[in-house]
């Protein structure tokens, strides 16, 4: 929560707000397609990044996923960390995403 304060407001927002799930499946392999669906109708912005929930490297994402404009350094930490502790895990394993302070 605080290394990375608007990726998890955004990710407690989607769960809460919007329905949209926190047991996520890994498929990496379709996750530039999601991506693409996930981000239609979402112009990238200067000084921002287009940060999705869920992301893109799970099949829960894609099209209907919710999108917010955010600081890069926090969405690409936030990112980073994730694919870090997901990298072990194969495609079709599924995590829980649990925010702690």
């Amino acid at each position: 929560r605080e290394r990375y304060p608007e990726v998890t407001e955004h990710i407690e927002a989607a769960i809460r707000n919007d329905n949209k799930p926190d047991v996520l499946t890994i498929d990496r392999g379709g996750a530039a397609q999601r991506r693409r669906d996930a981000l239609a109708g979402y112009p990238t912005k200067s000084g921002f990044d287009r940060d999705e929930y869920p992301p893109a490297m799970f099949e829960e994402g894609g099209e209907g996923t919710s999108v917010r404009y955010i600081a890069p350094g926090d969405n690409r930490g936030a990112g980073a960390t994730l694919r870090n502790l997901t990298r072990n895990l194969a495609d079709g394993e599924k995590i829980r995403i649990i925010i702690v302070d």
